[in-house]
């Protein structure tokens, strides 16, 4: 069962297309699990589309009833908008479906299936692979945690949001399954332990600053490193 998900104001900004790219794809992978956003999100839309077409369906109503609406002009109009210049040969990027890690295979959201993703970098129980999203500061990964692992204690000096793809895991705020988004910044403070593994998406906007034994020693070189 999903338990954590984005609040109000961002589903409302994602529907107007005003979030950051890695965001978006965070809210759209998310919506892949859970039903509850979907809907929420199909009736924002709604309501969006209404408040937009409102005005036009106002104009048009009150031009029919004049002998100035010229439905030639018009149909000119809706032609010339509707009218496309791309390349239908065009090549896309080749579509990933899963991916294997450990002894997994992890089916991918969908709106990440075409981006490329980068090499496996691990250190003990944890690996990483880079999504190749090109969003200012902001940094989308995959992250794997072996059975049995741990992210070491840390903060945050931007924000982090993590959707839990596959597995489990918990910290000292609750317990995180399948589907869960979860928003982290700097007033927060946990330690990720998993028992059975897990994959997640991430996306950081800025370093993580580790707060306990000598994993605090990494802290200088954050920067590089998130």
């Amino acid at each position: 069962m999903i338990n954590h998900h984005p609040n109000t104001s961002i589903l409302v900004d994602f529907v107007a297309g005003e979030l950051p790219a890695s965001i978006s794809i965070m809210i759209a992978s998310h919506m892949d699990f859970c039903r509850q956003c979907r809907q929420q999100v199909q009736v924002l839309t709604e309501q969006a589309a209404a408040l937009e077409f409102e005005p036009l369906a106002d104009s048009l109503s009150q031009s029919s009833q004049t002998d100035n609406f010229d439905i030639d002009h018009a149909m000119s109009m809706i032609e010339a908008i509707t009218e496309s210049d791309i390349d239908t040969q065009m090549s896309l990027p080749q579509t990933v479906t899963e991916i294997a890690i450990g002894k997994l295979r992890i089916p991918l959201p969908r709106a990440i299936k075409s981006v490329a993703l980068k090499e496996w970098q691990g250190l003990g129980k944890l690996s990483r692979a880079r999504l190749d999203v090109q969003d200012d500061e902001r940094r989308m990964s995959l992250l794997y945690i072996a059975p049995g692992g741990s992210v070491p204690c840390h903060t945050h000096q931007g924000f982090e949001i993590t959707l839990l793809l596959q597995g489990s895991f918990e910290d000292e705020m609750g317990q995180y399954h399948q589907g869960d988004f979860i928003w982290l910044d700097g007033k927060h403070t946990h330690q990720p332990v998993t028992t059975a593994g897990c994959v997640c998406l991430t996306v950081s906007s800025d370093a993580i600053r580790f707060t306990q034994g000598m994993s605090q020693l990494l802290n200088p070189i954050g920067k590089f490193i998130y």
